[in-house]
């Protein structure tokens, strides 16, 4: 018969460490058990199915709160450190996936917490917690820091564009036409600048409508600024991930092409070739 200490440790391995079989059959259980608790939530928010089976979706939502708090308990109980997984991201994400379904056993009035189970979702990032995901999620926090400043600029330009543009819709169509204020033209120009065009406030007059012809314009020439200084820094940072680390013999340059056989500073031999017998 195992030890407290032997079933605790036991247990830590299944439910904390990814990388044993264990520990993945265990993730994968789980993530269809959120999967399954985040359709019952789609499904109750439907108020035909709601009024047809509602016993079973109440049922099922308190099986799934049940689960998770057992899971939730059992983690605190084999974690190393309690406390620290109890007030750590993924602890409390944990914890507000059980809560509203306890307060609501208690007040019938904090019904309306359910809606917060859909914070569940959230625990799906400890699942994908492993290697490879890791390792494409940072290339996107390397894209993503790279071209912070080159971003930042841009969207300062487009608030420069849509005060100018907003303040000029305001001096041009007035409150007559619904632009009462200067912030009801800029919304009116974000609007028209990203193409959205809601259809709630528009130029009357042949001037304003120019002006909202020349938005339109700039706004489909512009759409696409960030996303090409994305995925720029995207490629590179997934094209200096591939380049191998094998220094140059000659000038010491340790970065080239995962394919690359000579230096591409100074065309010396990566390796050294092996005389034939």
């Amino acid at each position: 018969m195992d030890t407290p200490q032997s079933l605790r440790q036991r247990l830590y391995v299944i439910i904390f460490q990814t990388d044993t079989p264990a520990g993945a059959r265990f993730d994968r259980y789980l993530l269809l058990t959120i999967m399954a608790s985040l359709a019952v939530v789609i499904l109750d928010s439907i108020d035909s199915i709601h009024q047809r089976y509602v016993g079973l979706l109440t049922a099922l939502e308190w099986l799934f709160t049940a689960i998770f708090a057992i899971e939730y308990l059992l983690r605190l109980y084999c974690s190393p450190k309690p406390l620290r997984y109890a007030f750590s991201f993924f602890g409390l994400i944990d914890l507000l996936a059980i809560l509203p379904g306890i307060i609501a056993l208690f007040y019938a009035d904090a019904q309306y917490l359910l809606i917060i189970r859909v914070i569940r979702m959230l625990r799906v990032f400890r699942i994908l917690k492993l290697r490879p995901y890791l390792s494409q999620a940072n290339f996107l926090l390397t894209a993503l820091r790279t071209s912070k400043q080159k971003i930042v600029v841009f969207f300062a330009c487009i608030a420069t564009l849509v005060t100018v543009f907003g303040t000029l819709m305001y001096v041009i169509e007035g409150p007559e036409h619904g632009f009462t204020s200067i912030p009801t033209g800029i919304y009116w120009a974000v609007v028209t600048l990203t193409t959205v065009g809601f259809g709630d406030i528009v130029p009357r007059t042949a001037l304003g409508q120019a002006l909202s012809t020349l938005v339109m314009i700039t706004g489909y020439s512009i759409i696409a600024v960030p996303t090409g200084i994305f995925t720029a820094e995207l490629s590179n940072a997934m094209r200096g991930a591939e380049q191998q680390q094998h220094a140059c013999p000659s000038c010491a340059k340790n970065k080239h092409e995962q394919a690359a056989a000579f230096c591409s500073r100074c065309g010396s031999a990566l390796f050294a070739r092996k005389d034939s017998a």
